[in-house]
């Protein structure tokens, strides 16, 4: 797509372009992220947006936002990596955000158009008016970057949950119940366990299952598999929703239906499907190319493919074992 293309009758009107646009969510150490105030004399004047601008002819996502961030902050950019694609249609214009995550840089930020920004802490802005088109996003920030999975059938039931209690203590926020072979009743008390262990910690659970299991047993959401992806017509309502994807099209059809995030692999060969057909990482990176939600790379990973796997785009990464080490 250039850098205004045409289209026309979207979402009931008639625009005559697209605007492609670069955005930066530029992360400090303690997590808290960068936002710009729009300045006055440009739509939505005063409202809080993440910085950035539209690409020039010919150039790429990557390029707008480092020369957008020189330009409008004085920061030259050292780590950047691809992470959403959000559209959006305003009463102006229809816009494509390339959202990108700023890890290094060098200088201070300083508004060369005079504009204010402000250090936010995800979850607990407290500036006001955002813009409409980063809703999304603003939910994205608030998933961890590793996301653990059970495997308290390898271990047994005990000494699982003293390692999860470690890795909890250490910072785990995501954990999926997944116990594939285990009766219902086996797993609910199971459930009741690993939730109690984790609302302690501030974390949330999801089942590998369906919706209506997961508000029973009291958990945070519902994971589903690659078939109930295809097979579902919508997400459910007031649960966290991900999605296991093998291909860029699961990937896509978890977007259209609005989960809160996929995982996809496997990335490398796991001990549980040694032979089994895997992506790499460079498969990998081309599958979650303009992704609408954010992904977790997930197959043979541990904790120090973490930067590996954001380089890529993917949002962070799934781990069964590697999860559990400490």
């Amino acid at each position: 797509m250039s850098a205004a293309a045409p289209v026309t009758n979207f979402g009931g009107r008639t625009l005559s372009r697209v605007t492609r646009v670069a955005a930066a969510v530029v992360v400090r150490p303690d997590g808290r992220v960068l936002l710009a105030q729009r300045p006055a004399g440009k739509p939505y004047e005063g409202y809080w947006e993440f910085p950035g601008g539209k690409l020039e002819p010919g150039e790429t996502p990557a390029h707008a936002l480092a020369r957008e961030l020189k330009e409008e902050l004085g920061l030259d950019v050292r780590r950047s990596a691809p992470w959403l694609v959000q559209e959006y249609v305003y009463p102006h214009a229809h816009v494509e955000l390339h959202f990108f995550r700023v890890f290094a840089w060098r200088g201070e930020p300083h508004g060369h158009d005079g504009q204010a920004f402000a250090w936010q802490t995800p979850g607990a802005f407290d500036v006001a008016p955002l813009l409409p088109a980063n809703t999304r996003v603003l939910n994205a920030l608030l998933l961890p970057p590793v996301y653990g999975i059970t495997c308290a059938s390898d271990l047994g039931e005990d000494a699982f949950l003293a390692r999860a209690s470690r890795a909890l203590d250490a910072g785990l926020k995501l954990v999926q119940l997944r116990e594939k072979d285990w009766p219902a009743e086996r797993i609910a008390r199971f459930a009741a366990r690993l939730r109690d262990l984790a609302h302690r910690h501030g974390a949330k659970v999801l089942l590998n299952g369906d919706a209506e299991a997961a508000r029973a047993l009291g958990l945070d959401g519902v994971h589903w598999t690659a078939e109930r992806l295809a097979a579902a017509r919508s997400r459910p309502d007031g649960l966290l929703v991900g999605a296991s994807c093998h291909r860029a099209g699961e990937v896509a059809r978890a977007g259209e239906l609005g989960c809160d995030f996929a995982v996809l692999g496997p990335v490398r060969e796991t001990p549980s499907h040694p032979g089994a057909p895997t992506l790499g990482w460079e498969a990998f990176a081309r599958a979650i190319e303009g992704t609408r939600l954010p992904v977790f790379a997930l197959g043979g990973l541990e904790a120090a493919d973490l930067d590996a796997a954001i380089d890529r785009g993917a949002h962070g990464i799934a781990m069964r074992r590697g999860a559990w080490e400490k």
